[in-house]
Order: structure tokens, then C-alpha cells, then sequence
């Protein structure tokens, strides 16, 4: 079996032009005191209704990410997707770059239900336990996942013991 070091000769870098450039940036001017603390998931859903798009909350599903320090104060969010009447796709590998980029020690996942039924479908789910088996090798710890609703009800996956 050949080795991978006796597959890279030095003429493969002659042109490292064709070698893309990755970053990784997060930037914050917030002062960690300053930040959202979450102890509750009524605390998550009152700061999480606030980033849907409003315009668009009866009819499109979005599904975003907020982002938590060690001390539960939020680092950040992020819209992760943006779908249909009925569905949005999420990848779990973007979600957990996202946090291993800004050094999350948590997640709180949240996505709307245009249709005003509260409950998880078999889909949300299942991506619920996909990203809370991820965690365990990344120690990001998954808080809770939250559906919003149009007319002011959420779910929350921790309050019903679903995570």
C-alpha cells in the first residue's frame, strides 16, 4: 500500500494559485456582559422570534441558530436555511462549523411552523437527534430546539424531555 507522503511530490505546489484560501472569521464588539443570557426556553423563544423575518413568518419556513458561550450568553446567530410552505433543509456539518468557528460551547436550534401546529414533525426529529449525536464528539451541547409559531406558541424539544 502506498503511503499518502509518497503521493505528494513538490511540483504539485508550483502553482499554488489553484489552492483556495479558507478563513474563518467571527467578529463581535458586544461585551460578553452585554450579551442575551438564556436560562429558560421562554428566555430562548423571546430572543429567537425576534430574528424570523416577519414578513415572510406565515408562510415560509427559516431555521436559525443561536450560538452560546460557556455562561449561556449568546455569541451570536445565524440563518442557517431559508425553505418552503412546509420545509426547509438543514445540514448539520454547516451548523457545527458555524459554531466551531465562533467557539460555541452550545446550540439552540429554532425554526418556524407557518401552519401554526407547534408540534414536531417526524423530520424535525429526526435532525434533532442527528445534531444531538454530533455533539458528543464536537462538546458542543445541543440546549434545545424551538419551533416558533405565527401566533405566539413555541415547542421546545428540553421542556417536553426530547432532548
Amino acid at each position: 500500500m502506498e503511503s499518502y507522503n509518497s503521493k505528494v511530490r513538490p511540483e504539485m505546489f508550483k502553482n499554488s494559485g489553484n489552492i483556495a484560501e479558507v478563513k474563518a472569521v467571527y467578529q463581535s464588539k458586544v461585551k460578553a456582559s452585554d450579551r442575551p443570557k438564556i436560562i429558560t426556553s421562554h428566555n430562548a423563544y423571546h430572543i429567537v422570534k425576534d430574528l424570523f423575518n416577519h414578513d415572510t413568518i406565515e408562510y415560509r419556513e427559516e431555521f436559525i441558530v443561536l450560538m452560546l458561550n460557556r455562561a449561556n450568553r449568546v455569541i451570536g446567530w445565524v440563518k442557517l436555511s431559508d425553505g418552503g410552505t412546509c420545509g426547509t433543509v438543514v445540514d448539520p456539518k454547516i451548523c457545527f462549523t458555524l459554531a466551531l468557528q465562533c467557539n460555541a460551547s452550545s446550540l439552540i436550534l429554532a425554526h418556524n411552523h407557518p401552519s401554526c401546529n407547534e408540534k414536531p414533525s417526524n423530520e424535525d426529529v429526526r435532525l434533532t437527534k442527528k445534531i444531538k449525536d454530533a455533539e458528543l464528539l464536537l462538546e458542543i451541547s445541543l440546549m434545545d430546539h424551538i419551533i416558533v409559531c405565527p401566533d405566539n406558541k413555541y415547542f421546545s424539544f428540553a421542556d417536553e424531555g426530547m432532548i
